[in-house]
């Protein structure tokens, strides 16, 4: 399968642990996926929510689509994703005792579908934070010294 990544959530990687990651469908209309190709979606205040057994994505803005008329949804609308049943079911039971959150980390093409990667994620504490910045300060400088030693 052919896998087109259009946007992805960095900062949910800085805010949370994603402990594990699951591929979901999602429902748009037409103007929405033509946005979405063109790259006009931003996954950085989205989060999902478990509501009546089904699963949502709320906050994620995907820009009008330019050619679109008057028929162009909300940019920040509740959008439906698709899931098993068993799966939401299991994120439901996490979500609900373990303190968990389901963040949305990736929104992508595959085989011509939109598919959103939602991620099961565990709130960082600031020392966390700290620990990470500094690891992708080490890792940089890293790069940079191997760079310069090559030359």
């Amino acid at each position: 399968m052919d896998i087109k990544i259009v946007a992805s959530n960095k900062k949910a990687y800085h805010d949370y642990f994603i402990d594990s990651t699951y591929e979901t469908g999602i429902v748009l209309v037409g103007s929405e996926v033509k946005s979405i190709r063109l790259g006009g979606v931003n996954l950085k205040d989205s989060f999902c929510i478990i509501k009546n057994g089904e699963i949502f994505i709320l906050n994620m803005h995907v820009s009008p689509y330019e050619k679109g008329s008057y028929f162009n949804e909300d940019p920040r609308r509740t959008r439906k994703l698709l899931m098993k049943r068993a799966e939401i079911d299991k994120l439901l039971g996490k979500v609900s005792a373990k303190g968990y959150t389901l963040v949305p980390t990736k929104i992508y093409f595959k085989g011509g579908l939109v598919k959103v990667e939602v991620g099961l994620a565990r709130g960082k504490e600031l020392h966390d934070k700290r620990d990470s910045i500094k690891e992708k300060d080490m890792k940089r400088d890293l790069q940079r010294q191997l760079k310069n030693y090559r030359k």
